[in-house]
């Protein structure tokens, strides 16, 4: 654990942290509330170009604000925020203003007005050099050359191909670039914020929640991006684990109105946080024992002959409990609540077979979402379905629900199976209840066997971080996670043998996604069956055996395993496609010089000429045959010509054209059969054995490239 030293206002860093003297960023004494809560407690934050901060705390700590804050978008009660001469901040937001009249390509064009802008200074410039001369031309021609050096350094001409590499990574098509910003939905327009934030390349980088309405692939795409390709700061909120792992070098925690700076990634931050909070839990609870000791002193002797001792100690006491720093650590226990038991589902739960189901887009084309789908989920399996925003996972879970029909095919439900299932919307909550009497109503209309006393449902509530002052919250007054949190907590205890959650983690911050994870986990206390939709890789890796993988074309895979080893196989894939098509492209290109050497070593027909005069025949020599040589030899001759022409490889010169082309249907067919080896599942579990058939595979297509060139030589 990092020794921690105390700065202003609550704010702690390590003692050991480098402090720059020129931050690209920074804001000191940083006070907001909003009416009588105090969001930030007069916090300081220094940020150096090049950093990687993620901002992490329960929602309504105040995260987003520090954000605004530092982007300039919020103007703070107190305090100051300073940013780099000359440096430019990019603050991504979340109801961003783009002009209904820009196609989808033109509205991230816009990231390079100020490239335009250079350009037509530049023209302008040349211009003004035609008619300039002395002092003037020089000076025109010193501006051109500046402009030049800004252009170049905005990525000069490749606007286009920048463009459309990112608007690919954020998951848009070719198809879509024309298409008008006032027909995108919601997600999209947040896509196509972030698109343009990134293409405008700032120095620092405000992400506030980046991966809302992301894929799996676009958060990935991302992640590549942040590491590889941009250079400046990056501050960002996210509720992505493995964004803020795989990213990240530093992690702000926001926490009752402070700042408390951890190094390292999210992984990292956990570990050195339940350290950091061990060490407080004991050292609050050794004051209390100190206050309650003295209490009961007090108590005792107040009325007696130490009394005035014991008005001493009061005072004392009193100071004390004034001039304390410590508290209570949030969240240092864990998910202990015993889920009611559902009843037992048969030991098939879902079955389908050869499933399919389509729609007609709006230029009438048909949109395929799964075809010739056979799945099978058995009680006690947790299946994770992903794939791209369209592909259908929505779609396939209503159709197992029975809220829409597959259009062929086979789709059954087991015996027994008692479903439960959370939407991504909660119309229809009863928004006039506080969440405990919300929790009573559900569990007794759900699961009437399993009604909840007031006291339980307390417990409930705290299982899933509702304490204190929050179980009288009334739903309408909550935000966005709390209802979240208190749907999926009925969910959980509603006794259902099959749960059914469509992007449960959208609406939660990273502590109230760990507690679901604590609650539904291979090792945690749900007993039934599940089937998850999510982009939450760490949700998935932590809940999930089984995954199905929609591709968004009408494709699909059935992987047996969780979220990381899937990406590792898909990756060993990706990687070995690769190398084919490398060898498949440099045997194509040996193919085309061989041909192309051939082709030069090729006799050339001889000019025409005279017929020569019949040489006289000398004595003694046969009519039929010259003066050396038999008419053996010449057939001999003559039979190896039918076999050979010019540039034929000497190893093939004695095969017919008919066996050589017996034998590329024998090699090809032996390569083939390797490649369908190797494509098998089991195959890339024995390494060894995978080397020795990638080494005969090689050298099949290197004999076969030599049979090929020779069939070819001769067709010619």
């Amino acid at each position: 654990m990092p020794q921690l030293s105390r700065l202003s206002h609550g704010q702690t860093r390590p003692r050991h942290a480098k402090i720059a003297a020129l931050p690209i960023l920074s804001c000191t004494n940083i006070e907001h509330r909003y009416g009588d809560q105090i969001i930030l407690a007069g916090v300081s934050l220094s940020v150096e170009a090049g950093d990687r901060i993620g901002i992490v705390g329960r929602n309504g700590e105040g995260k987003s604000t520090l954000l605004k804050a530092l982007g300039g978008v919020l103007v703070p009660l107190r305090g100051t925020v300073g940013l780099q001469r000359g440096a430019k901040a990019g603050y991504l937001q979340q109801d961003v203003t783009l002009d209904p009249g820009d196609t989808l390509f033109g509205a991230a064009e816009r990231a390079f007005e100020r490239l335009h802008a250079l350009h037509e200074e530049q023209h302008a410039a040349y211009d003004a050099m035609a008619n300039a001369s002395g002092d003037e031309l020089e000076k025109l021609m010193q501006r051109v050359g500046d402009i030049e050096t800004q252009i170049d350094a905005m990525g000069g001409l490749e606007t286009e191909h920048r463009i459309a590499e990112v608007l690919h990574g954020l998951g848009f098509t070719d198809a879509q670039f024309t298409q008008s910003v006032k027909g995108l939905s919601g997600g999209q327009r947040g896509r196509l914020a972030l698109a343009r934030l990134l293409l405008e390349q700032p120095d620092v980088l405000l992400l506030d929640e980046p991966t809302n309405h992301l894929d799996i692939d676009g958060r990935l795409w991302l992640e590549r991006f942040l590491k590889d390709e941009y250079r400046g700061a990056v501050i960002m909120v996210s509720h992505d684990r493995y964004l803020l792992d795989n990213v990240v070098q530093r992690i702000i925690e926001v926490e009752q109105g402070r700042l408390i700076d951890y190094p390292g990634n999210y992984a990292a931050f956990r570990e050195t946080r339940e350290l950091r909070r061990t060490t407080q839990l004991r050292a609050f609870e050794k004051e209390q024992d100190r206050f309650r000791k003295e209490e009961a002193y007090i108590r005792r002797y107040k009325a007696g002959q130490r009394a005035k001792q014991a008005r001493g100690r009061q005072s004392k006491l009193t100071r004390a409990k004034e001039n304390s720093t410590l508290e209570r650590p949030m969240e240092l226990d864990t998910f202990a609540f015993e889920l009611p038991k559902a009843p037992r589902s048969g030991d098939m739960v879902v079955q389908t077979r050869e499933a399919s189901k389509q729609y007609a887009r709006e230029d009438g084309s048909p949109k395929v979402l799964f075809r010739n789908l056979d799945l099978k989920i058995e009680r006690g399996e947790r299946w994770g379905i992903i794939g791209p925003n369209g592909a259908g996972k929505t779609t396939l879970v209503r159709a197992i629900l029975g809220d829409l029909t597959i259009d062929s095919g086979k789709l059954q439900i087991g015996a027994n199976v008692v479903t439960g299932y959370y939407r991504q919307t909660h119309d229809g909550l009863l928004l006039e209840q506080t969440v405990v009497r919300y929790l009573q109503g559900v569990i007794l209309k759900e699961a009437p066997q399993q009604a909840m006393s007031e006291q339980q449902a307390r417990n409930l509530a705290g299982a899933f971080l509702f304490g204190g002052d929050d179980q009288e919250k009334m739903l309408l007054n909550m935000s966005g996670g709390e209802r979240s949190r208190a749907v999926l907590a009925g969910l959980l205890a509603s006794a259902k043998n099959l749960i059914v959650l469509d992007e449960p983690t959208n609406h939660l911050d990273i502590p109230s996604a760990e507690r679901l994870e604590d609650a539904l986990g291979l090792e945690g206390g749900f007993e039934g069956t599940l089937i998850l939709i999510s982009h939450d890789r760490a949700f998935i890796d932590a809940t999930c055996d089984h995954l199905l993988i929609l591709d968004g074309q009408g494709n699909h895979e059935i992987f047996v395993g969780g979220y990381s080893e899937w990406e590792e196989k898909r990756a060993e894939r990706a990687k070995a496609q690769a190398l084919e098509e490398a060898q498949a492209k440099a045997r194509r290109e040996e193919q085309e010089r061989k041909r192309e050497e051939a082709q030069k070593r090729k006799p050339q027909p001889a000019p025409p000429r005279e017929a020569a005069k019949p040489a006289p025949q000398a004595a003694g020599a046969h009519a039929s045959g010259g003066p050396v040589g038999s008419a053996t030899q010449a057939g001999q001759a003559a039979g190896i010509a039918k076999n050979a022409v010019a540039g034929s490889n000497p190893k093939f010169i004695k095969m017919k054209t008919q066996q050589l082309e017996s034998k590329i249907e024998e090699l090809t067919k032996k390569a083939q059969e390797l490649d369908f080896a190797m494509m098998a599942e089991d195959a890339w579990k024995d390494a060894e054995a995978m080397q020795r058939m990638t080494r005969e595979r090689d050298t099949l297509r290197a004999q076969l490239a030599e049979l090929e060139e020779e069939w070819m030589l001769r067709a010619g």
